[in-house]
């Protein structure tokens, strides 16, 4: 089968397209035949090296040489152990315990897989699993409730276009905050309001948020906190460096006084999660926003797009043609 193979650490270069050997589904594993797959922020990540190394993903070389979390296709192939899914099937799920979602074939564990959503192609089903879990867990650990004014920084990336449509569908009154040309695109997806991050420093205007939702975010904990309610809720989802310190060794001490809650997410493949999202997606409440897509030879050009921050919604790896 064709696949993109990376054999190394380092950027987006490394990634060839060669020929491979089908994998072999094991007795609770399913073989997907994949249509489509989408990069994920995790996908350029992983390339870097240092992030694997401390994970245990390899630490001179990658274990997982094919990449690729979030795949949509139909069943292939079953194990004997497996009770949920028959041979055509159209299934779809993240398979980031294991990866290898760039490629023709891929075998993942039942549990991990979901039925695909029937109003939903399958180039837009793979932009779902990943970034819509991620949402949703972002949101939960938040205690969303209805009523609440919730704030989306970077509302328009993969997980934060999500976020908007999932806190609406939760009963949220939703603040998308964002760049200039993006901010009609996150009216359309419901948001109630939308900030120009350009423009206008949320945390400064006197709007105070019951939850704080910040994807990838860019500021210091104290600003974040400015903009919340005496007993809101601060989810980082994301992030890097000082954003990821802040919130795992500066948010304990801030939750035990009491008041604020400071979080970070690390968020995990669901199938429960993924269900309850692809109910939300077939009653028209959830609906994937594709930025680009790609064929699969092109997969090193996606992921170095999706490294620069700017894709607007998912981008998403067409590995059939005909659909």
């Amino acid at each position: 089968m064709k696949a993109i193979v990376s054999n190394q650490y380092g950027g987006p270069e490394h990634l060839k397209l060669a020929e491979v050997a089908m994998p072999k589904p094991k007795d609770d594993q399913v073989l997907v035949r994949v249509y489509a797959a989408s990069v994920n922020s995790a996908d350029y990540r992983l390339l870097s090296g240092l992030v694997p190394r401390l994970m245990g993903f390899g630490m001179f070389r990658p274990n997982n040489k094919i990449m690729g979390a979030d795949i949509a296709g139909h069943v292939e192939a079953v194990g004997k152990k497996v009770t949920k899914f028959r041979v055509g099937d159209e299934v779809f799920g993240d398979i980031s315990t294991a990866f290898g979602g760039f490629a023709e074939y891929a075998c993942a564990r039942e549990a991990v897989l979901v039925k695909k959503p029937v109003n939903l192609t399958f180039e837009q089903t793979a932009a779902v699993p990943m970034a819509a879990v991620t949402a949703l867990q972002g949101l939960r650990k938040g205690g969303i409730q209805p009523g609440d004014d919730v704030a989306i920084v970077g509302a328009s990336g993969g997980v934060g276009t999500f976020a908007v449509q999932i806190a609406k569908a939760l009963g949220a009154e939703v603040t998308a905050i964002s760049s200039t040309k993006k901010m009609e695109g996150l009216r359309t997806l419901g948001a109630d309001h939308v900030i120009d991050y350009t423009r206008e420093d949320f945390t400064r205007i006197g709007q105070r948020y019951d939850l704080i939702l910040a994807v990838n975010g860019y500021r210091p904990l104290i600003e974040y906190r400015r903009a919340l309610k005496p007993q809101g809720r601060y989810v980082m989802v994301g992030g890097e460096g000082n954003q990821i310190f802040e919130a795992m060794v500066k948010g304990p001490l801030v939750s035990r006084r009491g008041g604020q809650t400071v979080m970070n997410l690390f968020a995990s493949p669901n199938a429960g999660d993924l269900a309850f999202v692809k109910d939300l997606i077939e009653a028209g409440k959830v609906t994937p926003v594709i930025d680009r897509t790609y064929p699969l030879a092109n997969t090193a050009e996606a992921v170095r797009h999706v490294g620069t921050g700017h894709a607007a919604g998912k981008v998403v790896i067409r590995v059939k043609e005909t659909l």
